[in-house]
């Protein structure tokens, strides 16, 4: 609400920040992964004196150095300016509470860049058992960063009483703690390290797949055969901890997953469901073709294989996060702020207890957007209540523009015109009429209502939901730009 609305057309705000986050999860869990894999392997190959392994690691800790200290670095970036964008009551809320937690992972992250370079350029330079303690050092540094942000990621979607019960108070710091170690922090955690331990395997496969086998049949086959046992504790140990976490999901959340199940196929949040199936095929996909292509044989595991696997590997993870994403509907921090970015809970503002949604309700909502107000004061004066009695054939540019305001400010959040989510093609068919009752529906929010589960209320006064119907209704019936 204090910031103008990001429009992305096609894309959408929320998918621009998926494909990034998606992208820069693959290499923040190989970052984790990753050092784990570099300093085990050169503490085995020390200990084993297999001193081949000290020719290929270099080169793998230099691919290493490159994605995760670039790439990684961007992409993180690249998420704060999205969600600052996209989301700003919640990137602000999230900034509030957890200001220290930040910042302490933002030293372990400056930490992490330092020692990955001092790793790769002190080879052959320092003695092995000093480069060695370089990349343990590393390894732990990183596996900080993860347990830190994982606090901060599990609490969107169980945030707790404890922090609930204070939320909007103002003393929401004296709960850092339990916000932090909400409770889907451990399964979480687990969950998590888990999929690092996986990814450090699959882009070891990658760089393993360089080695010439004709020439270096012994190396290639046990540096692909030890990097994909990396895969191993994953499969095995993924879908216990799934169960821990979803135990840890709050009922409602876990609802709304199995009412993808129950209505795969006929239109009602089935997102959810085809989310989880494709997990599911990709991770089975990558199992056979690690065992069939990489275990067996070895040496005539080339690159084309390699790229496969880490494609598979990102729809598998893409969609395992987009499957924990949309268990926030309709909420972007549960049971606290919705997706519109409107609060559920009461604010504390001085003396005063708001609640958001009723304050929008009675006073509408484009009356309390500062970006509304600098759009066209006209649109933001309250409506007479005879107004709503006269009937309107012909819709005023007033009526248009207040509606796409309301669009812009409550529906874009998710949706766009034409792309992804599209408005347009979700309400092909239908008139003025059955489009405001949508909306009617959208603004009572009852329980049994087919939207409760996944749809954020629709706040304003009737007025401005009637401009909503008539914006969304010239969409359906002609472009209105």
């Amino acid at each position: 609400m204090n910031y103008p609305v990001w429009d992305v057309p096609i894309l959408g705000n929320g998918l621009v920040i998926a494909l990034i986050a998606v992208f820069h999860i693959m290499i923040a869990h190989f970052a984790v992964g990753g050092g784990l894999y570099l300093a085990m392997a050169e503490s085995r190959a020390l200990r084993t004196g297999r001193r081949e392994w000290l020719e290929f690691l270099p080169a793998h800790s230099k691919f290493f150095l490159i994605l995760t200290g670039v790439f990684g670095t961007v992409s993180g970036v690249g998420i704060w300016f999205s969600i600052g964008l996209a989301a700003p009551e919640a990137t602000s809320s999230l900034i509030h509470n957890f200001v220290f937690g930040w910042a302490i992972e933002w030293v372990f992250f400056l930490v992490e860049l330092t020692a990955a370079a001092v790793y790769y350029y002190t080879w052959g330079r320092i003695p092995e058992k000093l480069h060695l303690k370089v990349g343990w050092f590393y390894a732990i540094a990183s596996l900080a960063t993860l347990v830190i942000i994982n606090g901060i990621l599990t609490f969107m979607l169980t945030p707790g009483q404890t922090w609930l019960s204070v939320a909007g108070t103002g003393s929401e710091p004296d709960v850092f703690f339990a916000a932090f170690f909400n409770p889907t922090y451990w399964p979480g955690l687990f969950l998590r390290f888990l999929s690092c331990i996986s990814l450090a395997g699959v882009w070891a496969l990658l760089t393993g797949s360089l080695i010439d086998g004709r020439q270096r049949p012994e190396l290639k086959t046990d540096v692909i055969r030890w990097s994909a046992k990396w895969l191993v504790p994953g499969f095995f140990l993924l879908p216990f901890c799934m169960v821990w976490y979803l135990w840890k999901v709050p009922t409602a959340q876990v609802e709304l997953a199995q009412l993808g199940v129950s209505t795969i196929g006929a239109g009602m949040f089935t997102q959810v469901t085809r989310t989880v199936l494709i997990s599911i095929m990709a991770s089975g996909t990558i199992l056979a073709v690690v065992y069939l292509a990489a275990y067996r044989n070895p040496v005539d595991f080339r690159i084309g294989f390699a790229l496969g696997v880490l494609l598979l590997a990102v729809a598998a993870t893409g969609t395992s996060e987009q499957a924990r994403e949309l268990l926030r509907k309709p909420y972007v921090i549960v049971d606290y702020l919705y997706s519109n970015s409107v609060r559920k809970i009461p604010v504390h503002r001085g003396e005063l207890v708001v609640s958001e949604v009723e304050q929008f309700n009675k006073d509408g909502y484009l009356t309390h957007s500062i970006w509304a107000k600098a759009a066209d004061a006209r649109t933001v004066q309250p409506v007479p209540s005879d107004a709503d009695e006269k009937p309107v054939t012909v819709p005023s540019d007033l009526d248009v523009t207040r509606g796409k305001l309301m669009f812009r400010g409550q529906c874009m959040s998710c949706h766009t015109v034409d792309g992804y989510r599209s408005i347009r093609r979700l309400l092909a068919g239908r008139n003025e009429k059955s489009i405001h009752n949508i909306l009617g529906m959208l603004h009572e929010n009852k329980e049994d209502s087919p939207y409760h589960a996944y749809m954020p209320p629709l706040v304003g006064t009737e007025s401005e939901i009637s401009a909503l119907a008539t914006y969304l209704n010239g969409l359906v019936v002609k472009p209105i730009e």
